[in-house]
Formats: C-alpha cells, structure tokens, sequence
C-alpha cells in the first residue's frame, strides 16, 4: 500500500461524496499532482496517493470495507489481495518523453486515461483515440431507458442501440466512432448517479394525519403510504424504482422529497378551525 492517510482527506471529500463527487475530486487533485504539471518536491509521492484513493473509493466493495476496518482491510490476510488495493492490476510504467522519469502508476490508472485529465485532450496513442465522436441528443427518459436510434454518420445511414441507463456525457464506443450522450434535463426527476430524485407535495392536514400518495417514478406511478406526522423535507426511499444500471445488472433506487404546502389565503371558516387547533 502506497500510504496510510485517510483516502477521503486525500481526495478532499467527505464520507458521504457520491460517485460524481468522487470522480470530480479525482480528476481535479490528479490534474494538479501529476508530475509533469506538479514539478515540486513529493509530486509523484501525491499522484500515487490520490490513485490509490480513488480506486478504492470508486469501487462499492473496497469502499465498503475501507469504510468498516480502514487500511487493515488491505492488508495481508485483509481479503483484497494483500497490501496493495488493487491486487491483481496491471502495472503501467509511462515516459512522457525520452529521457524523462519513468512513473509507476501502481496498477491504478491507465496513462492513457491520465493524459486526458492532464492536457485536456485525449491520448495520441491507442486504438480509441483514433476514433471519431460524435454527440448525441436524448431526452431524460430515452437515456434512462435506453432507446433505438437512427444515424447518420459520415453519410451512412444506421440503426444503434443506446442502452438503458446513460447519462449526460456517457460515452458509447461502437466499432468506428464513439458517440458521447448529451442527455436534456427533466421537469419532475432529477438524477444521481443511478438514483431518481423527485418532490411531491402534501397539505398541513395530510402531513399531520397521514395519507397514501400517488408519486410518479420513471416506470410510472406507485402509491406510497406517508406516516402521520412527516416533516417538510422528509425522504422516502423506493427501493429498486430508480435508474437500472448500463451493466444491466441492478437498479437505483427514488428518493421522494415531502414538502408541505401552506396556503397564502384561508378562508374565515378555516382559519377559526387553524386557531381552534392552534389552542388546543
């Protein structure tokens, strides 16, 4: 193991940062500690860290143990393959020019991918960076959904197949060109990652009682039971109702928002029965 700081002080995130959050402390912190950029003392010490960091925390199962025995859980015996967290990579060793400092990049991250962080564009070597992108328009639920699509690309007409669970700036290889999704927002969800966010809106009355709501998910609508006594803010989770993941396997879950709604004008009869209540 390349340190023993704490991954989330590395990476300056919190414990609850959620994948994009990760992933935009990743690129910000290596970008600026790559040693090509960063020439002072202890550069390369850094971009080893902040590697190290990410790759644990990008990943559910590492960060899950991470989270529950710390650097022990990477350890010899600690069940991810010894000292190092990433057991079992690859270990690329990189020069930018000849002459210049040979850097392990300790099985984490491919140069490739480094190079774009660092200036911005992508690798000049590789097979994929050869290939010509292209953007393509979805609508929140083709995204979420996936969706069937005809194209033109360099005058050829074509049938592609966008899978279900993309999100704004995926990107899909296909066997000549590259196709980066520019997904368009939606008035009623909101995405992370593969969660759904969404908002509904109850009366005083409900709030204090109780009541079943009809909410809207993205494979249409469910009705839930909100308890008496909800809160404004509270969160319901649906388990399972939100984005199902590219890989196909498993779905994110909808977080429903409570707000309750005041009303700017009562009538006289309400207003006694509010100030009935309000004595009571």
């Amino acid at each position: 193991m390349a340190t023993q700081r704490d991954y989330y002080e590395i990476l300056g995130v919190s414990k609850n940062a959620n994948p994009e959050e990760l992933k935009k402390a990743y690129r910000t912190k290596a970008r600026k500690h790559h040693p090509d950029v960063d020439k002072s003392p202890g550069a390369e010490t850094k971009f080893k860290e902040i590697n190290e960091a990410y790759q644990v925390l990008s990943d559910s199962q590492k960060k899950a143990a991470y989270d529950q025995f710390g650097h022990a859980a990477f350890a010899p015996g600690g069940g991810f393959g010894g000292a190092q967290p990433g057991g079992g990579f690859r270990t690329y060793t990189w020069s930018s020019s000849p002459g210049d400092f040979n850097f392990d990049f300790g099985g984490f991250a491919d140069p490739f991918d480094i190079f774009e962080m660092v200036f911005g564009e992508r690798s000049p070597f590789g097979r994929q960076a050869r290939l010509s992108r292209y953007v393509i328009n979805l609508d929140f639920m083709e995204a979420v959904h996936g969706v069937e699509k005809q194209i033109e690309i360099e005058g050829k007409r074509q049938k592609i197949k966008i899978p279900a669970g993309v999100d704004d700036g995926s990107e899909i290889r296909f066997s000549n060109f590259i196709l980066v999704c520019q997904v368009s927002p939606n008035p009623k969800f909101k995405r992370r990652g593969y969660d759904i966010i969404s908002e509904n809106e109850i009366s005083f009355a409900q709030a204090a009682l109780g009541t079943v709501a009809e909410i809207e998910t993205i494979d249409g609508p469910v009705k839930i039971r909100i308890p008496s006594g909800t809160q404004s803010g509270t969160q319901i989770r649906l388990r399972g109702k939100g984005v199902r993941r590219v890989s196909g396997h498993g779905q994110g879950d909808h977080y429903v928002i409570i707000r309750i709604h005041v009303p700017s004008r009562i009538s006289r009869e309400q207003k006694r029965l509010l100030e009935e209540f309000e004595k009571s």
